[in-house]
């Protein structure tokens, strides 16, 4: 499993205009074959910074994500939208286990 985690920043005044890019671009996601989970948070303290997290079984179903088309619509709506400062990493991760 990979889990892929991190931050992207917009000006908070384009917050209003990203919510439905983002929504076709989580809602595309989620349908794709081996995707596990894939979510946006907007951050409750700090207004533009949008958490990420993301859940794929392997690199496979990564490398047809990467390659998809609603993720080239969702990285050119980026300008636009002045979505910048991104830092995502992602992590090799077993299974999950109740905490």
């Amino acid at each position: 499993m990979l889990l892929i985690v991190g931050t992207v920043r917009l000006p908070p005044q384009n917050l209003a205009a990203a919510r439905p890019v983002m929504r076709r671009m989580v809602e595309a996601s989620r349908r794709e074959d081996g995707c596990e989970d894939y979510a946006y948070a907007e951050d409750v303290l700090d207004a533009g910074l949008i958490h990420v997290t993301e859940l794929w079984r392997d690199q496979t179903a990564l490398d047809r994500h990467f390659a998809s088309e609603h993720l080239a619509e969702w990285r050119a709506s980026w300008p636009v939208l002045g979505i910048g400062e991104r830092n995502l990493r992602c992590y090799e991760v077993g299974e999950a286990r109740a905490t």
